[in-house]
Order: structure tokens, then C-alpha cells, then sequence
């Protein structure tokens, strides 16, 4: 049904974090892209994502990875900021897509092109697996050299999720400025910093 049109898999990063950016990514791969670790960037170890990165970045025929701030997320809930990253990316790509092939149950339409929503396409469709890989792997990026800046946060492990380090972290600390104030954090620290 897809094979006959070129399509570019969407994928995103980052949407249930307490902190930092939701990045998405748009890939299109040749026809006959195959790599035996390819899969869902969750089933995935960080080495095997690492591993394949370049390889998804060399061989695709295009791709972009985008971003929306922790600010717009704020501004326009972090669904509408997911579409806005997955816009994003799908406007940087070099050629322009036929066909969408989204991971999940949700997307908002672009331009005219036909988009069909999979829900656990990562694990179905290389170009979302693709996607998911870079998305994934360009975040995590992000918010280990935000660590640096945030080190108490713990976010070179946790990238910004949830965990109980983190929300111990954010009781003791705070939020600072990278974090999702719409995601309605509680601390019963005051302290806001930039």
C-alpha cells in the first residue's frame, strides 16, 4: 500500500519529560533500507541507538531532526508543540514527502500530503523506527550537555523523565528554567533559577 510513494517516517522524542525540549524527526530511507538492529528507539539500548545514528544519518536519502522549547510547550501544550516539531521537521527535508507515515494515534495534517497514524510503527515501519532513533538519540544529546549547566537534576541519566531522583531533585532545588511549568511539577521548594 505505501511502497509505490516516497514516504518519510515521523517520529518524537521527549513528550511525557518534565524538562527540556520534545524533538521529532522526519526520515526517508531508499526502498530497500535494512539494518538488523533497526527497531523501536524504546526496545534499543543507548549504545545500539548511538550505534546506529550515523548509520540512519549516511544512508538515509534525507532527514531533519527539529525541536520545540520547554517555552512554546508551555505556550501551546505539548501536543500542539509535538505536531509544531514534527512540522518542523517535515519542512527541512530536502525532498518533499508523498506520504506520512506518523507513529502514533494522533497528528495534525500537513499541507496536503496524505498521512496515515500507526500506533507502534516504530516496531512496523523502518522510516519511523528511523525516525524514532534519531529523535531519540538527538535529545538525549541535548540534555546531557544541559546536565552540565544542571547538574543536580541528574538529567545525564534521567534526560528530564520523571524519575524519583528527579522530582527528590526538583523538591530539594525547585524548577529552573528549562522546566515544563504547564506540566503542573509540584515542589514544596520556592526556589526558581536561571
Amino acid at each position: 500500500m505505501y511502497k509505490k510513494y516516497v514516504e518519510a517516517g515521523i517520529d518524537e522524542a521527549g513528550r511525557g519529560c518534565y524538562a527540556g525540549p520534545v524533538f521529532a524527526a522526519a526520515v526517508i530511507l531508499p526502498k530497500k533500507f535494512y539494518h538488523p538492529l533497526l527497531n523501536d528507539s524504546k526496545q534499543l539500548t543507548e549504545a545500539e541507538r548511538d550505534e546506529l545514528r550515523p548509520i540512519i544519518e549516511k544512508e538515509s536519502i534525507c532527514y531533519s531532526v527539529q525541536q520545540i522549547d520547554n517555552i512554546m510547550i508551555d505556550k501551546v501544550n505539548i501536543l500542539q508543540a509535538t505536531f509544531l516539531a514534527m512540522h518542523a521537521a517535515i519542512d527541512d527535508l530536502r525532498i518533499a514527502p508523498e506520504r506520512l507515515l506518523v507513529d502514533g494515534n494522533r497528528f495534525k495534517p500537513y499541507r496536503d500530503i496524505k498521512h496515515y497514524c500507526i500506533v507502534e510503527g516504530d516496531g512496523k515501519f523502518a522510516s519511523i523506527a528511523a525516525a524514532s532513533v534519531l529523535a531519540k538519540t538527538y535529545r538525549d544529546e541535548y540534555m546531557k550537555a544541559m546536565h552540565v549547566q544542571y547538574p543536580q537534576y541528574g538529567w545525564d541519566t534521567n534526560k528530564g523523565y520523571g524519575t524519583p531522583f528527579h522530582r527528590q531533585a526538583i523538591e530539594e532545588h525547585g524548577l529552573c528554567t528549562l522546566h515544563r511549568k504547564s506540566f503542573n511539577i509540584h515542589s514544596t521548594a520556592s526556589l526558581l533559577f536561571d
